[in-house]
């Protein structure tokens, strides 16, 4: 990566006021296991993962204009690559983990080289292609993967009590957050909403486009990969479907709710809407009537997302219409 990309990294961030954020924003999710019940940890500790998801692909489709559907195939690939090494060469969780991530940032960064010079439908159709590969290859290689009939791992603390897995998703969906939070506020995060905004203007004002999205793909893919692997140690069994397309419709759906482009939308939206899917699921076959609904209401009322209609709320003046 060249110098002008990571130049400055950090120095345009007002760090009291991120103290500032975290210190009001952390009690309420550092108490909740103390007053719910085990399960409705465990829909938060989910719901971290996908927080996880949905807002490092909305660093690639929302703030750098890049619409890949395979966010979900990189978790995948974190997830698997995390599981075989330790279904197959007994590797320790300390290397499996930080393998999956590495081996997503590696197949984001190869799959990047090869579809980012692509646009709008035809990168959507190319990455929609990788990830539908990925999931067939999980499935036919049963030998090895196992298939549908799951492959087996180790749980990350020895148990699967949701407490513990909550904390560990909450950390590194706050760590992930940070990271996206600090890049966007660099200079590299400037050149990221040039190209979303303009590729042409931005290329003819110097900024390296090919070099802004391919960082910004590997960069959403490693942190894709850390989820997945997380999430292996969680659920013990790993199946193909993790990589259906159903997965990332769920990301789209999250980020879009919550404000594509913006940075709190799918930090809000994320474990409001797994949560909103378990509870809709004793619906049975009403249950994605139900949820669409809801969407394309919610759509028609406000485009912006969740987190426009707040910004907007707190923009209006009191007793304002």
């Amino acid at each position: 990566m060249s110098a002008l990309l990571t130049r400055g990294l950090g120095a345009f961030v007002d760090w009291r006021r991120v103290a500032a954020a975290c210190a009001l924003a952390a009690p309420l999710p550092l108490a909740a296991p103390l007053f719910l019940g085990d399960f409705a940890v465990h829909l938060l500790a989910i719901g971290g993962y996908y927080v996880i998801l949905a807002a490092s692909w909305n660093m690639l489709a929302g703030f750098t204009g890049q619409f890949s559907l395979a966010q979900h195939g990189f978790a995948a690939l974190g997830a698997y690559a995390s599981g075989l090494l330790v279904y197959h060469l007994q590797a320790p969780l300390w290397i499996s983990i930080p393998a999956g991530v590495l081996a997503s940032a590696l197949g984001g960064f190869l799959l990047g080289r090869v579809v980012l010079h692509m646009r709008a439908i035809y990168l959507s159709i190319a990455t929609w292609a990788f990830a539908e590969t990925l999931r067939i290859a999980l499935g036919a290689a049963y030998e090895f993967t196992r298939g549908d009939l799951g492959l087996s791992v180790p749980s990350l603390y020895g148990h699967v009590r949701p407490t513990a897995y909550y904390y560990t998703f909450l950390f590194f969906a706050s760590l992930c957050l940070l990271i996206i939070y600090v890049l966007l506020q660099s200079p590299i995060g400037y050149f990221m909403r040039a190209v979303r905004d303009d590729p042409i203007r931005a290329q003819s004002l110097a900024v390296d486009t090919a070099r802004v999205k391919l960082f910004a793909f590997v960069a959403s893919s490693a942190m894709a990969g850390l989820a997945g692997a997380l999430y292996s140690h969680y659920v013990l069994t790993l199946t193909p479907s993790i990589a259906d397309f159903s997965e990332m419709a769920r990301i789209v759906v999250m980020v879009v709710i919550g404000g594509l482009g913006s940075f709190a939308g799918p930090i809000i939206a994320a474990p409001v809407v797994y949560a909103l899917n378990v509870w809709l699921a004793s619906w049975g076959e009403w249950s994605m009537v139900a949820f669409a609904t809801s969407v394309i209401v919610l759509m028609r009322a406000y485009p912006a997302g969740i987190a426009g209609l707040i910004a907007a709320a707190a923009r209006r003046p009191p007793g304002g219409r």
